[in-house]
C-alpha cells in the first residue's frame, strides 16, 4: 500500500514494478565501501564492473547505457539508449551517426556528454562525464566491419533524426517508412555485390573521455554507496584520480 492515495489527476503516481502503486523495494544485493576500488583508475575499476555484469548471467546486455548531451546556447538536454562498443585507456567509445542526428548538433556546440550505465539486477549504476570526440575514420572501419551487412547498409541509408515525409499519392497506407525504403533500396544497389563496405563519412566512433566517473552501489532506505573520481591531472595516457565518497 502507498503512503498516500494516488491523486486523480495523475496519470502516474508511486509505481512500485508491476503495483500501479506501492512501496518500491530494497535495495539488499551488495555494499560498496572504498577498499573495493581501484584508487588509481576508474577504467579498470569499470572493466572490473563490466566484466562482473557480463559473467553473472542477471545482466543481458550490460554495454547499454543512456547518452546525454545538450545544445549550447540554450542547454537543452537530449538523451538516448546506446551501446558500449569500446573501453580503452582514454575513454568509452560508441558508435552512431554524426551527420544529422540530434546529438551531433549538440556536440557540434558542446563537447561534454555523459553516459549512464544501469544494472538493476545487480543494483549498480555506473555514471561517466567528459568530453567527447570523434576518432580516426580507420578506428570506425575496424568495428563497421564486424556489423552485418544489413546494419552497415542501413547506416548508409538512415538520414539519423531526419523527418520521413508520406508518399503524396499514399498517405492513408504510407505514414513516411516508404521514404526510408526507398533510401535502402538506393543502398542496396551502390554496394550490390561488395562485402567490403567502407564506412560512412557521417558515421563512426564517439570517445567520451571522463572527467568524472561515479559508482553506485544500491542500499536499505536509499542509502547508497557512491563513490566518485575526479580528474586531477592528466599526461598523455597517464592519469591522476582522486577518489571520494559522496552523501546518497
Amino acid at each position: 500500500m502507498a503512503l498516500h492515495s494516488a491523486v486523480d489527476s495523475k496519470l502516474i503516481f508511486a509505481p512500485a514494478g508491476q503495483e500501479a502503486h506501492g512501496q518500491a523495494e530494497q535495495f539488499t544485493k551488495g555494499v560498496l565501501t572504498r577498499s573495493d576500488l581501484d584508487p588509481s583508475s576508474p577504467i579498470r575499476q569499470f572493466h572490473k564492473w563490466f566484466a562482473t555484469a557480463q559473467q553473472s548471467g542477471l545482466i543481458a546486455h550490460p554495454e547499454t547505457c543512456c547518452l546525454s548531451t545538450a545544445s549550447l546556447p540554450s542547454g537543452r538536454v537530449s538523451s538516448r539508449v546506446v551501446y558500449l562498443k569500446e573501453l580503452d585507456a582514454q575513454g568509452f567509445v560508441i558508435y552512431s551517426n554524426f551527420g544529422t542526428s540530434k546529438k551531433s548538433q549538440d556536440l557540434a556546440t558542446n563537447p561534454w556528454a555523459s553516459l549512464t550505465f544501469w544494472w538493476e539486477d545487480m543494483e549498480r549504476q555506473v555514471r561517466v562525464e567528459g568530453q567527447a570526440s570523434r576518432i580516426t575514420r580507420e578506428e570506425s572501419q575496424k568495428y563497421f566491419d564486424t556489423r552485418v551487412r544489413g546494419s552497415r547498409i542501413g547506416a548508409w541509408s538512415s538520414r539519423q533524426s531526419q523527418v520521413l515525409r508520406p508518399a503524396e499519392e499514399d498517405t492513408e497506407k504510407d505514414d513516411g517508412r516508404k521514404m526510408l525504403d526507398e533510401w535502402v533500396k538506393e543502398a542496396e544497389k551502390r554496394f550490390e555485390g561488395e562485402e567490403n563496405i567502407p564506412v560512412p563519412e557521417f558515421w563512426g566512433g564517439l570517445r567520451i573521455i571522463p572527467e568524472s566517473v561515479e559508482f553506485w552501489q544500491g542500499r536499505q532506505n536509499r542509502l547508497h554507496d557512491r563513490f566518485v573520481y575526479h580528474k586531477t591531472s592528466a599526461e598523455g595516457d597517464v592519469h591522476e584520480w582522486n577518489l571520494e565518497r559522496l552523501s546518497p
